[in-house]
């Protein structure tokens, strides 16, 4: 059924009106205000704690929020999704990447296929494999045993095991070297290639249908390169598959036994918890890996089950979406205050802006407010001296996300104590900011002249009012790692509602792909085409005049 404009529902209207409202309302303010804010600005699930607080609402903006994701129908699509029914609605698939991390024994059928029996018996053979890789049984054509591990694919089969495997190396086997390549620029792969030894070397190609333009090329100068120095038939030690196309990888020279499954209603950048995840399997172990799938289940019946006034998803989506339209934040920035987590940030921008980047609904009309923002960050306490200058002072504002343990893996405590004070204190300032008199009066306390404290009052003065979440887990594992991912899987989904955007298909990355086809092949022609632009046919000259 097509959704009303979202402009035109009675719940979007209120908001704007509370909007005018809320206008002028200073972050100081609102705290002062209420002692009972933080208390009341607060939720605990999956072992994950978030802290809203700070942000530019008050308890009528967190009802008519709620009002709206009840309008828009965010509760009835989600049971929806959990059901297996086909929301991919271009695509006419399901989406059940909750399906993958569901407990054994869970029922649930689509299309006539037992769904839950189907994704445990991958996960079956990728326990058996992982065991007998880290163990030492598998052993390569030479009788060694597996040392470095180079996961060939891209998108969501690079990002998501790539950010798990660093966030989680306080877990990894300590023989066992991951790598992972992506880019189709050859430096990528010459990167790893140097780095490893074709006798110990196992290579997993993730490719759905094993035609992936970038992961293949690569996939075959990783087999040319190990062919340099070992037979044909060594090729089912060293290379397996994740893969459902097994005539393609039999002609690699993959083993199809050691070809690992996934389905069409597992998206790209919702598959770690598949068998994209066997590089993170092989690496932690399947028991941490299991974990991992744990924590992110445990934050699904959170999602499915909590009320949406106290649902932490629901709540970061609408937070965020009331940021995006009536804050006008074009941006959301991404602050994980752990070195472990530095590939999150990258992990999020593509689930957050390949899913909600759209412009269209899904009866194809265009949508008649902004859609998703910019997603951007890095890990505190480097962002702080790069461009945290310009979140506190520019003329933007941006939300900020910090996340943090609060206990650390390692026995350095006092800088664990300077790195939680760093990010606590960020959240703060953002929120305060310092007005002019307060710099006046610091100004003073230091003896200046009135001349000079005026000269510099402006440019040390802070407006503050800037909004952020905190989100707190006691320690970084594998389990609140897990309900972490899913916590922005979920709040993902949410704004996809509220916005009527289908957040399972992608197509705007296919143009680029089909005119980069036949831009190669004039590359490598005898002529310059005269069919493109005077830019692009310049480029292509400068690069065939550079071979």
């Amino acid at each position: 059924m097509l959704q009303p404009a979202l402009t035109s529902t009675a719940s979007y209207q209120a908001l704007e009106t509370h909007a005018i409202e809320a206008e002028d309302w200073q972050l100081r303010s609102l705290f002062a205000a209420s002692d009972t804010r933080f208390p009341d600005m607060t939720v605990d699930a999956a072992g994950l704690f978030l802290d809203y607080s700070k942000n530019r609402i008050d308890a009528r903006t967190l009802e008519l929020l709620t009002e709206l994701a009840r309008e828009r129908g965010v509760d009835t699509q989600r049971d929806a999704m959990f059901a297996g029914e086909r929301i991919n609605l271009t695509e006419q698939r399901a989406v059940l990447h909750t399906a993958l991390r569901a407990p054994r024994g869970t029922a649930l059928t689509v299309d006539g296929q037992d769904v839950n029996a189907d994704v445990h018996a991958v996960l079956d053979r990728v326990r058996i494999f992982s065991d007998a890789v880290r163990s030492g049984t598998w052993l390569g054509h030479s009788g060694k045993p597996i040392t470095d591990i180079v996961n060939i694919g891209i998108g969501g089969s690079d990002l998501g095991p790539k950010m798990v495997c660093l966030a989680l190396r306080q877990y990894a086997h300590p023989r066992l070297r991951m790598h992972f390549v992506s880019n189709v620029d050859g430096h990528d792969m010459d990167a790893a290639l140097t780095k490893v030894n074709p006798e110990t070397t196992l290579f997993i190609v993730a490719s759905k249908t094993f035609t992936t333009t970038e992961t293949m090329m690569n996939a075959q100068t990783a087999r040319a390169w190990f062919l340099q120095s070992a037979p044909s038939e060594a090729l089912a030690k060293h290379f397996v598959a994740v893969s459902t196309n097994t005539e393609a990888i039999k002609a690699f020279g993959i083993d199809p036994a050691n070809m690992f499954p996934f389905w069409d209603w597992v998206g790209g950048r919702y598959s770690v918890w598949s068998a994209i995840g066997l590089s993170v399997a092989l690496s932690v172990g399947f028991g941490y890996f299991s974990d991992l799938l744990a924590g992110a289940h445990a934050m699904d019946v959170h999602f499915k089950e909590a009320p949406l006034e106290k649902n932490m998803p629901v709540l970061l989506g609408m937070i965020g979406f009331w940021n995006r339209h009536f804050l006008g934040c074009a941006s959301l920035s991404i602050a994980p205050y752990h070195q472990d987590l530095n590939r999150f940030p990258a992990y999020l921008q593509q689930l957050d802006m390949e899913s909600n980047g759209k412009r269209v609904t899904k009866g194809g009309q265009p949508v008649d407010t902004l859609t998703c923002p910019v997603i951007w960050g890095d890990c505190g306490t480097n962002g702080q001296h790069a461009y945290f200058q310009l979140l506190h002072q520019g003329t933007d504002v941006t939300p900020i996300d910090f996340i943090a343990a609060l206990r650390p893996a390692h026995e350095y405590t006092n800088q664990h104590a300077a790195l939680l004070a760093n990010c606590f204190a960020q959240s703060e300032a953002f929120m305060r900011g310092k007005t002019i008199d307060e710099v006046r009066v610091d100004l003073q306390a230091q003896g200046l002249s009135l001349a000079e404290i005026e000269r510099l009052a402006p440019h040390k003065t802070f407006p503050g009012n800037r909004p952020s979440n905190t989100i707190l887990m006691e320690y970084l594992t594998p389990y609140t790692l897990g309900a972490l991912i899913a916590l922005y899987e979920h709040k993902t989904f949410v704004q996809g509602v509220i916005w009527d955007v289908n957040s399972f298909d992608q197509w705007g990355v296919e143009l680029g792909k089909v005119l980069a086809k036949s831009i190669e092949a004039e590359l490598t022609g005898a002529s310059v085409p005269e069919r493109h632009d005077c830019s692009t046919n310049g480029l292509i000259a400068m690069a065939k005049a550079a071979v």
